[in-house]
């Protein structure tokens, strides 16, 4: 037993039929799939409407063997209407003009030329229409007046149809460009957004990669010195240890790490796929934060002189990336400079920029290391607020990195560089 169909498949079977109808008249009928086929079908049923007429309306002109003969040579070329529009109107018009100059029943091979004659316009560009147009205008008019000369309103009705199915075709045409614009636009802006969607992706790595870089760069240099400090203490002399010396380096150490578990965890709220609130990733590093970067660098054994004179507070993600300079030069300062490196930090503020500047005395990297991120991330960093960053030696020695970091609007991205 079958079954029923219910009405709510019948309903959702609907927008499915209209769907096909609406992509049907969208699509463009040179890249329709089974042209030649539907075509075909269409000739045969235009054929077969064109046979009905010629032999139910008006009698007295229904045609001979010839004319039948014509009739039906004419609706052979619609099979290829979609493949070459031109060609097939020209094959069609070749039968049709001694079939009507025969005098034979007129009505019958409207259809078929109308066929023709709609798909030249809907896939034709405007001027090459109207030259057809007026061509098959020409045509009929001429043959109108050498069968019926005083046929006037035979003359209007095909010249109407004529006019009508040209203006059918290029409307029809016009709106399918129209539907194609319209989803060209929308491809292209899922694209642009697909593509946005992947930089912002490959920015948030980039910042993600920058501070847990500086983070932890800076927290193990500070831990590898002060673990040494606390190694030198405990070697030195075993019979008259330092206790005081092995404790506060030990306190310096876990301090070190309590903070850079503090910093760690603000970073990395940004991986959290169901994170709280948006304040719980707690404020940017900023200024503010200096002078414990040159106590930690001072506990590390640098001398460090800072010197700042900024008179009023900076945009947050400026602070942030000025912060996080200081913070990765001093850590190569303590890394590279050598034991007990003489360090300078001076930060003013000049000509709507904060002008940044880290020197030391050291004597560098030693000779054949594989150079790591640091330097990069630096520049980086001062990129992403529209500032610029120089590093390199010291014509006298040492090490110099001076960076320019814009405090104008227009030129800072706040939210950069999380702490």
């Amino acid at each position: 037993m079958c079954p029923v169909p219910t009405k709510t498949a019948q309903a959702a079977e609907r927008p499915r039929t209209g769907e096909r109808i609406m992509a049907a008249i969208n699509r463009d009928p040179l890249t329709a799939p089974h042209a030649v086929r539907n075509d075909a079908i269409l000739a045969v049923c235009t054929a077969v409407l064109a046979t009905a007429v010629a032999l139910l309306v008006d009698q007295g002109r229904r045609p001979d063997a010839l004319g039948w003969t014509l009739l039906l040579a004419a609706h052979v070329p619609l099979a290829w209407r979609r493949r070459r529009p031109l060609p097939v109107l020209l094959l069609v018009l070749v039968p049709v003009v001694p079939y009507h100059a025969l005098d034979n029943n007129h009505g019958a091979p409207v259809a078929g030329s109308m066929v023709a004659l709609y798909t030249v316009a809907v896939t034709s560009a405007p001027r090459r229409t109207l030259t057809v147009g007026a061509l098959v205008i020409g045509t009929t008019l001429t043959m109108n007046a050498l069968t019926n000369p005083d046929g006037f309103v035979e003359l209007l009705r095909i010249t109407g149809w004529v006019v009508a199915v040209l203006f059918l075709g290029v409307d029809v045409r016009f709106y399918r460009q129209y539907v194609a614009a319209i989803v060209e636009r929308a491809e292209r802006a899922e694209r642009t957004r697909e593509e946005e969607a992947r930089r912002r992706v490959a920015e948030e790595r980039l910042r993600i990669a920058r501070d847990l870089h500086d983070l932890l760069a800076h927290s193990i240099t500070l831990i590898g010195v002060q673990t040494s400090v606390a190694a030198h203490v405990l070697a030195a002399d075993p019979e008259r240890l330092d206790r005081g010396a092995v404790a506060k380096a030990l306190d310096d150490i876990a301090g070190t790490c309590r903070t850079a578990r503090g910093e760690l965890r603000t970073t990395l709220e940004v991986l959290r796929a169901n994170g709280g609130p948006s304040d719980t990733r707690g404020p940017l590093a900023g200024l503010d934060g200096l002078p414990d970067l040159v106590e930690a660098a001072r506990l590390a054994g640098a001398r460090v002189e800072p010197a700042v004179r900024v008179a009023g507070p900076v945009p947050p993600a400026v602070g942030a990336a000025a912060y996080r300079l200081v913070q990765e030069a001093l850590t190569n300062a303590v890394r590279h400079a050598g034991p007990e490196p003489a360090v300078r930090v001076d930060l003013r503020e000049e000509d709507g920029a904060l002008r940044l500047s880290v020197t030391d005395d050291g004597t560098g990297p030693a000779p054949g290391t594989t150079p790591g991120f640091g330097l990069v991330g630096m520049r980086e960093r001062a990129r992403s607020v529209g500032g610029t960053l120089d590093a390199g030696p010291r014509a006298g020695g040492g090490f110099r990195v001076t960076a320019t970091l814009p405090l104008t609007p227009a030129t800072t991205r706040e939210g950069t560089g999380t702490g």
